[in-house]
């Protein structure tokens, strides 16, 4: 088991109890980066599996709000687990959310380096069975899903919503070619803002832009032996294209694996109804850690 040494402050604050379980504030110090979570522990369940959950880029632990309310689709899906009698842990990466650091120091080689502090975290806690531990990564926290995943080969199953298999193309569609271009041949330390394909923009030195040829899914993935589980949707406008950008994965994957495809965009239509993740997404992401733990 790789454990490191993880200083973790829990927070004995409950900010949650919806009758299926407890969702409980924790702190994960380690090397400066202050990492900001959420534990959901189900009811009644000693030494529950656990799944730890990566979110997209400019998201954050809750990710964002579903079917026009105020709950996010992580939130959501963390309840869905408990009451399937699975624990999960939700952060924020270092710079997002309520984690230390600034966002614009990005970059995708510090979110692997979260993340498996983040892991190492579960593996030393004393309330899950720590030798039950999945990955779900959505979109860039797919990215660094398959990255954590060759890291820690232990895990016990892994699910990737809509993984970036492409950094360049993906994030030449969302900030624009001409952006990344420029962004990509310039100083580690120049701050570029850019304009999101879906509103509002983002500031981002050049030293997330330089990472985007390096960083190598698809080669990580390699790298992992467990059970794969690749859920893509058909009506993408931002990894694409599909389903190709998910088989890929799978292609290079050689242990258990399978692709998903949903009719949905990259957001699984969750910003107006909950019908496709309550019907296929989150059905297809509890039955493959279950019949995998």
């Amino acid at each position: 088991m790789n454990v490191c040494s993880v200083a973790a402050t829990l927070l004995l604050t409950l900010v949650s109890t919806a009758g299926h379980a407890a969702e409980t504030a924790v702190r994960i110090e380690s090397g400066g980066r202050g990492l900001a979570g959420i534990l959901n522990l189900p009811d009644n369940e000693k030494n529950p599996p656990v799944v730890l959950m990566l979110h997209g880029f400019t998201g954050q632990k809750n990710e964002f709000p579903i079917a026009g309310g105020t709950t996010g689709l992580f939130a959501y899906t963390a309840a869905r687990l408990a009451d399937s009698g699975i624990a999960s842990l939700r952060i924020d990466f270092n710079g997002s959310g309520e984690s230390d650091g600034n966002w614009e120091d990005t970059t995708f080689s510090g979110q692997v380096k979260d993340a498996v502090l983040a892991f190492d975290y579960l593996q030393a806690l004393p309330n899950v069975d720590v030798s039950k531990i999945g990955i779900l990564g959505y979109s860039q926290g797919g990215l660094v899903g398959g990255h954590l995943a060759a890291l820690r080969p232990e895990a016990s199953a892994v699910v990737l919503w809509a993984p970036v298999t492409n950094p360049v193309a993906t994030y030449s569609t969302i900030m624009g070619v001409d952006t990344v271009k420029r962004a990509m041949s310039g100083p580690v330390e120049t701050v570029t803002t850019a304009k999101l394909s879906w509103g509002g923009e983002t500031k981002l030195k050049g030293a997330f832009f330089s990472e985007l040829p390096k960083v190598t899914p698809v080669g990580a993935i390699g790298g992992y032996p467990g059970p794969l589980r690749v859920i893509v949707g058909l009506k993408e406008t931002v990894v694409t294209p599909q389903p190709a950008a998910g088989q890929i994965l799978l292609d290079y994957h050689e242990g258990p694996d399978d692709l998903i495809t949903v009719d949905s965009d990259h957001d699984w239509n969750a910003g107006t109804t909950t019908k496709t993740v309550d019907e296929v997404l989150l059905p297809a992401t509890i039955e493959w850690f279950k019949t995998n733990f």
